[in-house]
C-alpha cells in the first residue's frame, strides 16, 4: 500500500516550493515521484510548426513539473497538519491513518 495516492493534498517540505500545498494529480512510481498541481512550475519554449492544414504558432508552455515524493507529506483533512502515514487494519484490510490524531487517510 502506498503512502501518497492520486488525488492527496501534499505539501512541500523542501526545495523552492517549501510550505506549499497542492493535489497529487499523478504518480511516477518507476522514477518515485509525483506531480503536484500548482508546484515546481516550470516553462517550455515551443518551436512554430504546422499539424496536417493548422499552423500552430511559436509559444511558451508552462506545466508541473514531477518532484520526488521525500520532498511532499500527505495532510490530514481533520488535524490539517503534514503527517506522517501509519497503517492500521480494519474490516476492509488495510488503511491509512494519521499518525498525530489517528484519523483515516482513505
Amino acid at each position: 500500500m502506498q503512502r501518497i495516492k492520486k488525488g492527496d493534498t501534499v505539501e512541500i517540505i523542501a526545495g523552492k516550493d517549501l510550505g506549499l500545498r497542492g493535489e497529487v494529480i499523478s504518480l511516477l512510481k518507476g522514477r518515485e515521484r509525483v506531480i503536484v498541481s500548482g508546484v515546481n512550475t516550470m516553462k517550455r519554449h515551443e518551436k512554430a510548426r504546422q499539424r496536417g492544414n493548422q499552423q500552430i504558432p511559436a509559444q511558451i508552455v508552462e506545466f508541473d513539473a514531477p518532484i520526488h515524493w521525500s520532498n511532499v507529506m500527505p495532510v490530514c483533512s481533520s488535524c490539517d497538519k503534514p503527517v506522517r502515514v501509519g497503517f492500521a487494519l480494519a474490516e476492509g484490510g488495510k488503511q491509512r491513518v494519521c499518525r498525530r490524531c489517528g484519523a483515516t487517510l482513505d
